[in-house]
């Protein structure tokens, strides 16, 4: 399997403004590392088996898309089988469909939601870290499938596809009143400006996935 490409985020806080109420939350986030690129459709098929396709009307398949139509559950797997590989501690176990997380593990594991937004932002403030034509695929593309990773410019921290191209799972869940629903960022490439923001959140039932819907890794400290 290629290597996953990883880089290593400092750790610092993340300042979080709700508009409408008026409040400030300030995060700390510890350092940790996040994958350079999302998962692709290569890295998956190698690990957990299957294996790419052309898009309709496409001669050739493309390996170094995003995987999509990834359900929460099977990115856990993903994270386990990759930290079983490189002879790491799988951070997951499951019980049926419940998991729990070992944080005393050492292997892969998907981002917090508040280490995806800092990871993402890299300093910057506002809803995009950078023009958003040269940052992201997005609906101004006209794309109508992802793209290859890294086909766009990346943040300041040398992430690319953190915003646009695909949605990305993050661990946590994304609201008390929506069940088992998980946290779902960065929006993709049939999505305008509005959604795709560094601050923009969905969340998804952990057993689907969407054709706009990946994800990328994390190792390391995580925050509390």
């Amino acid at each position: 399997m290629d290597d996953i490409a990883l880089a290593r985020i400092p750790a610092g806080v993340l300042r979080l403004t709700h508009e409408r109420r008026r409040e400030q939350r300030v995060l700390e986030v510890s350092s940790f590392e996040i994958g350079v690129y999302p998962v692709t459709q290569e890295q998956m098929a190698e690990l957990l088996g299957g294996a790419w396709s052309a898009e309709p009307g496409e001669e050739h398949p493309h390996p170094r898309r995003p995987v999509v139509d990834v359900s929460w559950q099977r990115a856990i797997r993903f994270c386990n089988a990759a930290s079983e590989w490189e002879g790491l501690d799988p951070m997951y176990t499951f019980d049926g469909e419940d998991v729990t997380w070992h944080v005393d593990a050492d292997g892969y594991r998907l981002p917090r939601e508040v280490e995806w937004e800092y990871a993402c932002r890299a300093g910057s403030v506002g809803p995009h870290y950078g023009p958003l034509r040269e940052v992201a695929w997005t609906a101004a593309d006209g794309a109508g499938s992802p793209r290859e990773v890294g086909g766009k410019l990346p943040n300041l921290n040398g992430l690319f596809d953190t915003l646009g191209n695909v949605w990305e799972w993050c661990w946590d869940l994304y609201d008390a009143d929506r069940g088992d629903h998980r946290v779902i960022r960065g929006g993709g490439f049939a999505d305008d400006a509005s959604a795709v923001r560094a601050d923009a959140r969905r969340g998804d039932r952990p057993r689907t996935g969407q054709a706009d819907l990946g994800f990328r890794v994390a190792r390391g400290a995580t925050t509390a």
